[in-house]
C-alpha cells in the first residue's frame, strides 16, 4: 500500500486545501496519510483535529517522503528537486503552462495525476472550481478598475463553467454582457472594440497560430478598457497576456488594463477547500491500495516518467521542430 501525503502549497497567497478532518474520517485507510505540520491552520483546523481524524502529522520534509503527494498547485511545487525518484504527483498539475514541473516530473520518472482530467459521470470533478475562477476573478479583477460592473458593457468569450461564474457574477452586480462561443470568434473581434471589459474564459487550442486579440488590437479599444484573462494562457489566445499573483494582479499594455491571476479560486479557500476534500476524499483508499478505477486512470498525464498527455506531447514537438 502508498502512504499519501498533504503537502501545504507555497505558491503566492495559496491556502486552498485537499482535506479536512471530517472528510478524512470517511476514509477507510486513513492510517496511511500524512499532511504537514499545520495543514489545516488556514481553515481553522489544528493538527489536533487530524490526528482526531486518525490522519498522522508531520514534519514537511517527512511528508515528502510519502510514495504520493497532494499539491493543490501541483504545477508550482516547490519541493520537486527534493523527491526520490518514481513518486506519485497529485493535484492541479498544467503540465503544458508549467515546462519546468512537467521537465522534474520526467526526470523524476514520477506519475501525475492531473486533477484538470478528473471526470465523474461525463462532469469535471471541481466544476465548482471553476465556476468559482470566474466569480472571483470578475471580483477581484474590478476592485482595480476604478468603474463598477453595473456602469460596464462586458463581453465574456466562452461559454464553460469558468464563463458562467463570471456571467452569474457580472450580472448581479448589474453588468450589460454579451457571450461569444467558439464559433462566434470573428464577431467578438468585429465587436472587440465596443466593450469596455474583456473577460477571457475560453480554452485555447495550443496548435494554433493564430490570436483572439492581437497587441495591435489594443490600440482600438476603448480608452480605459480591461482585459480580465481567467484562462491566463501566457501569449497564447491574448498576445500581450502573462500570469499574474495576488501580490502585483494588473499591469498595463497599450492604455488596456490586464488581469490574469492564475490561482483566482484562492479568494475562496474555504469554499473550495471543502468542495476539493468532499469531492477527491473518496479516491484515496483507491490510491492507496493500487486499486485501478476509471476516473482517475484517465487522468494520469505522466507514468513513471512518461508524457502521455497527447496535447503537451504535440505542443512539445512543435516547439522541437521550430527551434531546429
Amino acid at each position: 500500500m502508498k502512504t499519501i501525503g498533504y503537502v501545504i502549497s507555497h505558491k503566492n497567497h495559496e491556502q486552498r486545501r485537499a482535506l479536512i478532518p471530517k472528510d478524512a474520517e470517511q476514509i477507510q485507510h486513513r492510517s496511511m496519510i500524512v499532511v504537514e505540520h499545520n495543514y489545516g491552520d488556514a481553515l481553522g483546523y489544528s493538527d489536533d483535529d487530524y490526528l482526531r481524524a486518525g490522519v498522522s502529522v508531520a514534519p514537511r520534509k517527512q511528508v515528502l517522503s510519502c510514495d504520493a503527494l497532494v499539491d493543490v498547485k501541483l504545477g508550482d511545487s516547490d519541493f520537486m528537486s527534493q523527491l526520490t525518484p518514481r513518486k506519485t504527483l497529485i493535484g492541479w498539475s498544467h503540465i503544458l503552462q508549467k515546462p519546468d514541473f512537467t521537465d522534474a516530473a520526467i526526470a523524476g520518472q514520477h506519475s501525475v495525476l492531473a486533477w484538470e482530467n478528473i471526470m465523474e459521470n461525463g462532469r469535471y470533478l471541481f466544476y465548482r472550481n471553476r465556476e468559482l475562477a470566474g466569480e472571483t476573478a470578475i471580483l477581484h479583477a474590478f476592485c482595480y478598475y476604478g468603474r463598477m460592473p453595473y456602469d460596464c458593457s462586458v463581453a465574456i468569450i466562452g461559454n464553460g463553467m469558468t464563463a458562467h461564474g463570471a456571467f452569474r457574477i457580472l450580472i448581479g452586480l448589474g453588468a450589460r454582457v454579451d457571450i461569444y462561443t467558439r464559433k462566434m470568434e470573428s464577431l467578438f473581434r468585429e465587436n472587440m472594440t465596443q466593450y469596455d471589459v474583456i473577460v477571457n474564459c475560453v480554452r485555447w487550442d495550443t496548435c494554433r497560430d493564430d490570436r483572439l486579440i492581437y497587441r495591435s488590437d489594443l490600440r482600438r479599444m476603448k480608452q480605459g478598457s480591461m482585459i480580465i484573462d481567467v484562462s491566463c494562457d501566457a501569449c497564447l489566445e491574448i498576445e500581450t497576456s502573462r500570469a499574474t499573483t495576488f501580490d502585483d494582479p494588473v499591469y498595463s499594455v497599450d492604455g488596456v488594463l490586464h488581469y490574469s491571476v492564475d490561482n483566482t479560486p484562492a479568494m475562496a479557500y474555504r469554499t473550495v477547500s471543502e468542495v476539493i476534500s468532499r469531492s477527491f476524499s473518496p479516491y484515496i483508499d483507491a490510491i492507496v491500495t493500487n486499486k485501478p478505477v476509471t476516473a482517475l486512470e484517465q487522468a494520469y498525464v505522466i507514468r513513471g516518467g512518461m508524457l502521455l498527455d497527447e496535447e503537451c506531447i504535440a505542443f512539445r514537438s512543435r516547439l522541437e521542430q521550430n527551434e531546429a
